[in-house]
């Protein structure tokens, strides 16, 4: 099982793809293919660790065989849906159409016949992610959220760790974890210390106006190429902090 961060032209940023299948040559012939279109994918042959995954990482889209051994993969695309808003895209036979009408009836996104075409997946899955990103940024609310990426980086919400953009773990305080929940939660708008204090607050933090700038000096240390120059987090004088990033929310 590999990650590769990479860069997507068809998203913002790079959708990370979890493949559920048990057959290695599929997840193989998956994982390269979909590498190759610039995505990130993670690849496991079964439903427990495609939980585990799910509860570390920020998951863009689910590609779930529902044929696993031993495996209801039915009830593994009902528990993802009543988990998250993750999209799922079903595998699936020939002859399996009464799976593919419930699972598109359990809130599967669309589906895709063995054998299949590597780009007419590749092109579902496109067309998906573009739809879901369209419609969760108007629909769902700030409780939902479940990551952020902003100039490389992937802030989980749930994980309450950012990876770097060469995919290392890095920890937060809960000032900083508080702080940049509200910078990503607001980017490209001029924050006042008033404001980041509410807005921290909704996260649980106790982040005091006395604190907001040796908490925001933290933070700079930690996400800015050069802290001295910061070019994410930019102090606007006399008003506040602006976050200059790019953010996509993933919920």
């Amino acid at each position: 099982m590999t990650s590769h961060p990479m860069t997507l032209e068809d998203s913002p940023n790079c959708a990370h793809i979890l493949v559920v299948d048990d057959d290695p040559a599929l997840r193989q012939l998956l994982q390269e293919y979909l590498e190759q279109a610039d995505m990130r994918v993670t690849a496991v042959a079964s439903g427990s660790l495609m939980q585990e995954v799910f509860d570390r990482e920020a998951i863009d889209l689910v590609l779930l065989d529902l044929r696993l051994p031993g495996e209801d993969g039915m009830q593994l695309a009902r528990e993802l849906r009543a988990r998250a808003s993750v999209p799922i895209v079903l595998l699936t036979g020939k002859s399996e159409e009464a799976d593919r009408v419930m699972g598109l009836e359990f809130g599967a996104d669309d589906y895709v016949t063995k054998p299949f075409s590597p780009r007419e997946l590749l092109a579902r899955i496109r067309a998906v992610l573009r739809r879901y990103q369209s419609q969760m940024v108007l629909a769902a609310p700030d409780n939902k959220r479940r990551a952020f990426r902003f100039a490389g980086w992937e802030f989980n919400l749930r994980t309450r760790k950012l990876v770097t953009p060469d995919a290392r773990k890095m920890d937060l305080s809960n000032g900083e974890f508080s702080l940049l929940s509200a910078f990503c939660s607001a980017p490209q708008r001029v924050l006042t210390r008033d404001q980041l204090m509410n807005l921290s607050r909704l996260h649980n933090a106790e982040v005091y106006d006395r604190t907001i700038d040796v908490q925001i000096l933290r933070l700079r240390r930690k996400i800015e190429p050069d802290p001295a120059h910061p070019q994410l987090i930019v102090t606007e004088r006399g008003a506040g902090y602006i976050f200059k990033a790019s953010v996509e929310t993933l919920y």
